[in-house]
């Protein structure tokens, strides 16, 4: 098998950065980015905020506590996607086989680029240039035999660095690596290692695998491989990705609420993301379930129901989910809402037997043709208009993705 070149890309304070870079007055002064005007969280800072404790999680008061200075900025999330999106075009550029692993990560697999532009770290640099060129904006770059390892590598130099790792390079530099600096170690799954006595790579690679299988099952392989530095898993481009399993929305309210006609509202809202998105990749599921956090961000519940016929309509999502939440009496006021559609199938072109429900889908091909054109909720239900609280879309959800099913209308 022929050795592989991944390049990991990774966008430096992504958010804060793009921010800096459309407002001068905010380069080089601690900023923090936020999800929104309302209750949130530090999405992203600036690295002069970084410096001084303000880190990704925090609350704003906690933010403003760490750093007197700091600077909210509330985001703007159409921004943030259009960069990723045309930052990812530039990659295409130097190979069709890029995965885009969140909005400010991809890989990329030169491996049959090499002969056309000399060198990884030749290609590297060319993509540094025209990013900061295009967007003024840094990237820290990893080059590695695998996607694990270049994922790595690019976490090694913040900001702006370029870091690769040989082969021949591996083991020595895993030996004394924190195992929390593996893509896939979590902080519970770092917690469980931990008391096994694992804590560096290079104890994990040496582990047992009868051990680690005993403990977590079939990953336990996986597990010691990860430890090693192995990882054969291929760079997916769009198109070649396994099928999408679900399509879901949700999000965490500017307040928490316990008004039902306000909560059915917002259900009312996020069926109507679920079902648009679902209609524009042509699937439809069986399978509805519907999430609920209550405010005191610990306590939440998620039940699901599975029809008999397959359904991709606004409302009929929105009836199911409703059905699902009057089965249940809600403890506490509601701080997050989340609606999903899974068991999903791609459908043929065909009309409905009964003409109301022919009326009732040509009403919607029509709504979401105009709002393709004219942005999200341009033609909408009455009770969502303009001027009505909304749930919005303020955190732009970790499976967006700049194409297909993932790429998620953010606002």
């Amino acid at each position: 098998m022929k050795q592989r070149t991944i390049l990991h890309i990774d966008m430096n304070a992504f958010f804060a950065s793009v921010e800096q870079q459309a407002n001068p007055e905010l380069r080089g002064k601690p900023i923090a980015v936020v999800g929104g005007h309302g209750r949130t969280v530090i999405t992203t800072s600036s690295y002069e905020a970084r410096a001084k404790g303000v880190k990704t999680g925090m609350a704003i008061w906690e933010g403003k506590r760490t750093c007197p200075e700091l600077i909210i900025v509330v985001g703007d999330n159409r921004k943030y996607t259009h960069t990723s999106t045309k930052i990812n075009e530039i990659f295409r550029d130097f190979t069709p086989e890029v995965e885009a692993f969140s909005i400010d990560e991809s890989w990329l697999d030169v491996t049959h680029s090499l002969s056309i532009f000399g060198s990884a770290v030749n290609i590297a640099y060319q993509i540094k240039a025209r990013i900061r060129h295009s967007f003024g904006i840094t990237c820290s770059i990893g080059i590695a035999p695998n996607k694990l390892l270049a994922k790595l590598a690019s976490d090694m130099q913040k900001p702006d660095g370029l870091t690769v790792i040989e082969p021949e390079n591996v083991a020595r530099i895993l030996e004394r690596m924190p195992i929390k600096e593996l893509c896939g170690i979590g902080r519970n799954m770092q917690r469980h290692l931990n008391m096994m006595s694992i804590y560096t790579c290079g104890e994990l690679g040496r582990c047992d695998e009868a051990r680690l299988t005993r403990k977590f099952g079939i990953i336990g392989k996986r597990l010691k491989e990860m430890g090693q530095g192995i990882d054969n898993s291929p760079v997916v481009q769009y198109g070649e990705e396994d099928d999408v399993k679900s399509v879901g929305h949700s999000s965490t309210l500017e307040r928490d609420i316990d008004d039902p006609a306000e909560i059915r509202r917002f259900l009312l809202q996020l069926s109507d993301m679920v079902g648009s998105r679902a209609r524009r990749y042509n699937v439809s599921g069986k399978t509805i379930h519907l999430y609920v956090r209550y405010a005191d961000f610990f306590s939440s519940w998620g039940k699901q129901t599975t029809l008999k016929s397959y359904i991709n309509l606004s409302d009929e999502i929105y009836k199911t989910a409703l059905s699902i939440l009057d089965t249940v009496e809600l403890e506490q006021p509601v701080r997050l809402l989340g609606v999903t559609l899974s068991n999903l199938k791609h459908q043929a072109e065909q009309l409905p037997l009964f003409e109301d429900e022919r009326k009732k889908l040509f009403a919607t091909q029509a709504m979401d043709k105009v709002n393709d054109r004219f942005g999200s909720m341009a033609v909408t239900f009455g009770s969502l208009l303009p001027g009505k609280e909304t749930a919005g879309n303020h955190v732009i959800p970790p499976s967006w993705r700049p194409d297909g099913i993932k790429n998620v209308d953010v606002k």
